[in-house]
């Protein structure tokens, strides 16, 4: 399923791959597709996107002369299980692609697709963030914090940290994969209470965890600090997704570790990357689960084994 982190770098291959293009006529929808038309029109426009947590917006903007004169257009996706964006020949269109985007000529035609096997992606006009999420955990990163430490009485707290990390109120972008991988790395018991794990935060103090390591989460950019020196010599994950000056981020404001295999991007923000205390090693652990294959189609499972991606249930947790 795609989380925080491939959203965030779908947005990137939007951006990076539409920024010399320009589109025209109409948008396209697939007569499957259970999501509204888009009734935008345009001789020449351009399409940029922004990401927050397990959104993106995409905004058709047209270009100064463009016909019939009209003001922009913003749409807000939600990948679902399987949702994704590819650029292809328009005489190529992959299976599944329920909106379709189309470049003017000149040129050899183009189409950026929004694919979505599954079919549980959605897209609403109007540009508007969905309300109930929380701020985004890798572009801002200091509202996400205070919004988490503010809200620690909430019920939701009461509820075991495996649980807790997938309320989008409060960590929005976090989803299953990413918070098997936050708990497995930093070695925190799944069915701990997640006020126990989180109020040290609010407390200033470190969190002891089993293992042997203590995090220190009460300052951005704290380091975890191994009670035994030889955690020092464990592996980091390699690969970073640049997060640019678009927010301020884990690590300084400016990366996020992800994993590199194959030639693609794994995404795999740790909880220690998300709540500021990732610059120490941290355990190396089994195959990374999900690949963003170059091109901007995002593929699971691509290594040993699948971690099986599911949605559950509730408002917009893990959605």
């Amino acid at each position: 399923m795609p989380e925080g982190p491939e959203l965030h770098l779908a947005s990137q291959f939007v951006n990076e791959a539409c920024r010399e293009l320009v589109f025209g006529g109409c948008v396209e929808k697939s007569p499957v597709s259970r999501n509204p038309e888009v009734p935008f029109e345009s001789s020449a426009y351009g399409i940029s996107a922004l990401a927050r947590g397990k959104e993106l917006r995409l905004t058709l903007s047209p270009l100064p002369g463009a016909q019939p004169p009209r003001e922009p257009l913003a749409l807000v996706f939600r990948f679902g299980m399987t949702g994704s964006f590819q650029l292809v020949p328009s005489d190529a269109l992959p299976p599944h692609a329920h909106l379709r985007f189309y470049t003017a000529p000149p040129g050899p035609r183009l189409a950026l697709c929004f694919v979505d096997i599954r079919r549980f992606g959605r897209w609403d006009l109007g540009g508007e963030w969905q309300p109930g999420r929380g701020p985004c955990v890798l572009l801002e990163y200091e509202q996400f914090r205070e919004n988490v430490l503010r809200n620690l009485a909430d019920k939701a707290f009461d509820r075991p940290i495996c649980e807790a990390l997938l309320d989008q109120r409060f960590f929005n972008g976090i989803g299953n994969y990413l918070r098997a991988e936050i708990l497995y790395r930093l070695r925190i018991p799944p069915f701990e209470k997640a006020r126990t794990v989180l109020e040290a935060l609010q407390q200033r103090r470190p969190v002891r965890v089993p293992g042997g390591m203590r995090l220190h989460l009460s300052e951005p950019g704290a380091d975890p600090e191994p009670e035994d020196q030889g955690q020092a010599a464990e592996p980091r994950p390699a690969g970073a997704v640049p997060l640019g000056a678009q927010g301020s981020g884990p690590a300084g404001g400016q990366r996020l570790r992800v994993g590199e295999r194959g030639g693609g991007l794994c995404c795999l923000p740790s909880l220690a990357a998300v709540l500021q205390c990732t610059r120490h090693e941290l355990p190396a652990g089994p195959a990374w689960p999900h690949h963003l294959v170059p091109g901007g189609s995002w593929t699971p499972g691509t290594q040993r084994g699948q971690v099986p991606q599911e949605e559950v249930p509730g408002s917009t947790a893990g959605s």
